[in-house]
């Protein structure tokens, strides 16, 4: 087992790693920016280090810094989190030529799935269904040819990279060309790679990933689904476990689907399978995010399996011991990201002090933060500042826990979404669990 690890990243993330470590005996070391010398990550780690300014460009995403105080802090392994540099490959080339160890997939893996064209290729070769479209895109003429092949409405979508940029929707032959390059321009800044392939737009559709575990003894293990439909602009606000949606059949066809592509590309360490799932039941792979997952928490409490530990298990070389067999689905779950932003102004990200803290308690409820009361909100990074888990029996239940705690949360000094959260788990529409990715715009009028 490791010795001592190095968190590469910040937030609620990196405290809910060095818990896992704290609980392993596990030394850490937190790195963290001129702006965050007062972060909780920073006060509970065995050891701190500062790697730059406050833009994350030159700090958390500052390759060679990060490297470097692990090789002088004597740390033998890197969890990334999520987010930062978590599906780098060139981070991980680094590590690996540094005699870090790496918690997460290899280099090789994560550049074939960030590589969204090659991924579907590779789905569609292993059997996983797929969207109907054309898996990559050279320019803007071929995007109109394509188009017209694939018929309206469509997503234009960049190859590398994620949360919602580079896509765009299109609607008729008269939109594609400029859809194409703005898409492919803004992949280009964000991503490094204008790359772009099309898919058939479905619509209505839930958003459902699985949860994959993989060794290197060659076993793996699919922890059941989460439902991630509840989104802003591609950005999750709730999941759930298990989806209300989802029948015993169905769950058993995804996880068999989600064995076998992790299996083809001969995947280790935590990951998630993302589908697409229309109305009557029919699945098609979106994509697989190579790291740990924000809503990673509400499978750890269905399941009751640590997600986290076993991350760092699994890389240290330690075979699973659980069998698919052995997992047992129990209960339902539910996650709200606490946001720093104000829903009544377009959803603008807050940052400040924060003036009185309370979170909320009882049987089965979590909140997975870094703040505190006093602690400064800084305006460089994600507006996410918390996330609260609940688990009950049934997901009525689960629904007025949440609610409940919802309402005992109490933070000043900044805005918050709890407010907005409250507002979308009364709605009917979520109540009945019948809601699509289109539930803000069409049941709430959110954009």
């Amino acid at each position: 087992m490791f010795s001592k690890i190095l968190i590469a990243n910040r937030g609620e993330i990196a405290v809910r790693i060095i818990r896992a470590c704290r609980e392993m005996g596990i030394a850490t070391v937190a790195v963290y920016s001129t702006a965050d010398s007062t972060a909780m990550h920073v006060m509970m780690a065995d050891e701190s280090v500062c790697i730059g300014d406050a833009p994350a460009k030159s700090s958390y995403l500052n390759q060679n810094a990060i490297v470097t105080a692990a090789i002088e802090t004597g740390a033998v392994a890197i969890h990334p989190g999520y987010g930062l540099l978590s599906e780098n490959a060139g981070f991980i080339n680094l590590c690996e030529k540094c005699g870090i160890k790496f918690i997460g997939p290899s280099a090789e893996v994560v550049a074939k799935m960030g590589d969204k064209d090659v991924a579907r290729r590779t789905m569609k070769d292993a059997g996983v269904p797929v969207v109907p479209g054309y898996d990559l895109v050279p320019d803007a003429a071929t995007a109109k040819r394509e188009a017209a092949n694939i018929g309206f409405p469509l997503l234009l979508k960049a190859r590398a990279g994620g949360g919602g940029k580079g896509i765009r929707l299109v609607n008729n032959l008269s939109e594609v060309e400029a859809a194409f390059v703005s898409a492919s321009q803004e992949a280009e800044a964000a991503f490094g790679d204008g790359g772009m392939y099309m898919e058939k737009f479905l619509s209505p559709v839930k958003h459902i990933e699985m949860q994959v575990l993989a060794d290197t003894h060659g076993n793996i293990l699919v922890l059941g689904e989460r439902e991630c439909s509840v989104q802003r602009r591609n950005q999750k606000l709730i999941e759930e476990s298990p989806s209300a949606a989802v029948t015993p059949e169905l769950r058993e066809k995804m996880i068999k689907s989600a064995a076998a592509a992790a299996k083809a590309v001969g995947y280790v360490n935590a990951g998630t399978i993302e589908y697409l799932v229309d109305s009557k039941g029919n699945y098609y792979f979106m994509e697989m995010n190579t790291r740990l997952q924000v809503e990673h928490p509400v499978t750890e409490l269905v399941t009751n399996i640590d997600i986290v530990k076993l991350q760092i298990r699994i890389a240290a070389g330690v075979e699973l011991k659980i069998r698919q067999k052995d997992i047992l689905f129990r209960g339902h779950a539910i996650e709200c990201r606490i946001n720093a932003e104000n829903p009544k102004e377009n959803f603008r990200p807050g940052a400040g002090r924060i003036t009185a803290f309370h979170q909320p308690g009882g049987p089965w409820v979590r909140f997975d933060t870094a703040i505190y009361q006093d602690y400064l909100i800084p305006p460089y990074y994600d507006s996410m500042i918390g996330k609260l888990i609940v688990y009950a029996k049934h997901r009525k239940e689960a629904i007025r826990k949440m609610r409940a705690a919802l309402a005992e949360l109490i933070i000043e000094g900044v805005d918050h979404n709890s407010e907005f959260q409250q507002e979308i788990l009364v709605h009917p529409v979520f109540e009945e669990g019948d809601y699509y990715t289109d539930f803000l715009p069409k049941h709430m009028g959110i954009k």
